[in-house]
């Protein structure tokens, strides 16, 4: 079965060398990856979800999804194998693992962080009921032998009818944290993980009547403040938003995901935390409206046509990098947060899971909640810890425990760009 792209054709195009745009889970097990139980696992998996399991082809100047028959790679790897090419079967998802390390890599643009836990949620539940020879709730996980529906198929953007006019913003220039201090971008990226316990900074937000990724954000914005108070820039962050409840298409495989933008200001510093915390809920609340949101879906759909309209690879790459210029020119720092992972009874096996995933924002805190732990992984552009330590000093002031893990480097999976050849 053909699939023709549509939410997939921006990610395409910001493929390069240095920004692979592409999200790996890493997932640290209470024993070592047993490899003939996870290729059995791997193998049901998939059964489950046929639309992942496509190969990229040229259709004139455009591209399609063509269906993948050839099995999804594992392989024993600290690095994986690069996505889109013959060493992953042309697939663009892979699995690997390394002693006690499961990970998955997917193309951004197959589908976003509820997508992947999807994936995660049915993967760990063959793998632990084999590995461990037990037999587990299947509450809530997508199982091999499910009726598909359409719905879980169909692009909800590319069927979406009537979207609102896009808004137009006059946005003041951002405090960008690379520039403020100074600090070159490097190649590799790093990534420090920070652990929370769970019970523990859920109780501080309720306390203060935010949620975890409002919150987060929130401290983040006043560590920037206090580390620049002169600042003329505005502190910005980006919350991301899955789109999904406002497309009316909760089961949709693809990325969905748009942002709500929170504002540290002059008159919001002057607060105590608890009045700061309700006015970003109250911006995040009129941000994540359905006609909010759907105006943000009409925008990308309209950059979308727009880069179609390109007649050549080389202009519509050219096009998304002046795009993506003015995209890390926007705000400070990016914060994400699926929510929490729910990966049923299978959740007690993780250790430790970590998703990382493609940046074009100085500094990404990709939130993630497993097994009674937060984690937060704290992504950025420098190996510099400056911004680390003024996040970790907030979070301390406020009587908020943290682990903090040592730094690493933030790999993601390669992943082979189609313009070769066509």
């Amino acid at each position: 079965m053909e699939q023709k792209l549509f939410t997939e054709v921006i990610p395409l195009y910001r493929l390069h060398k240095d920004n692979p745009y592409a999200i790996r889970v890493r997932m640290r097990m209470q024993d070592d990856v047993d490899p003939v139980v996870l290729r059995r696992a791997v193998d049901t998996t998939m059964e489950r979800y046929p639309y992942f399991c496509v190969k990229l082809q040229a259709h004139g100047d455009d591209f399609i999804f063509a269906e993948n028959r050839e099995p999804v790679v594992v392989s024993d790897s600290e690095q994986g194998v690069t996505l889109n090419s013959a060493e992953a079967n042309d697939h663009l998802l892979s699995f690997s693992y390394h002693a006690d390390w499961l990970v998955m890599d997917i193309f951004h643009g197959l589908t976003d962080g509820a997508g992947t836990y999807e994936v995660i949620r049915t993967l760990l539940y063959y793998y632990c009921c084999q590995r461990y020879k037990v037999t587990l709730a299947t509450a809530g996980i997508r199982l091999a032998g499910d009726k598909i529906s359409q719905e879980e198929w169909d692009c909800p953007v590319m069927k979406a009818q009537d979207l609102p006019t896009p808004r137009r913003h006059e946005w003041s220039k951002a405090l960008l944290p690379g520039i403020a201090a100074n600090l070159h971008t490097e190649s590799p990226d790093y990534v420090y993980s920070i652990l929370l316990a769970e019970d523990a900074f859920m109780h501080f937000c309720k306390e203060n009547g935010g949620s975890p990724g409002t919150m987060v954000s929130l401290l983040l914005s006043r560590s920037l403040a206090k580390l620049y108070p002169h600042a003329q820039e505005s502190i910005r962050i980006v919350l991301c938003v899955n789109q999904r409840k406002a497309l009316h298409a909760p089961l949709a495989h693809q990325s969905l995901v748009g942002g709500a933008f929170l504002e540290y200001d002059e008159q919001l510093r002057k607060l105590p935390l608890s009045e700061q915390v309700k006015a970003y809920r109250n911006m995040v609340a009129a941000q994540t409206s359905e006609k909010a949101v759907l105006s943000g879906v009409a925008h990308t759909a309209n950059l979308t046509k727009m880069l179609l309209a390109k007649k050549t690879h080389k202009e519509r790459l050219a096009m998304m990098a002046k795009v993506d210029e003015a995209a890390n020119r926007f705000a400070a720092a990016n914060v994400s947060y699926v929510g929490k992972a729910n990966f049923g009874e299978a959740e007690k096996y993780v250790k430790e899971f970590h998703a990382w995933n493609a940046t074009i924002m100085d500094i990404t805190l990709q939130i993630s909640a497993v097994n009674g732990k937060f984690t937060l992984d704290f992504m950025q552009k420098f190996s510099s810890p400056v911004y680390l330590k003024a996040f970790l000093q907030e979070l301390a002031d406020n009587g908020i425990a943290y682990e903090l893990q040592d730094k690493q480097i933030r790999s993601l999976p390669a992943v082979r760009a189609p313009w070769r050849g066509v």
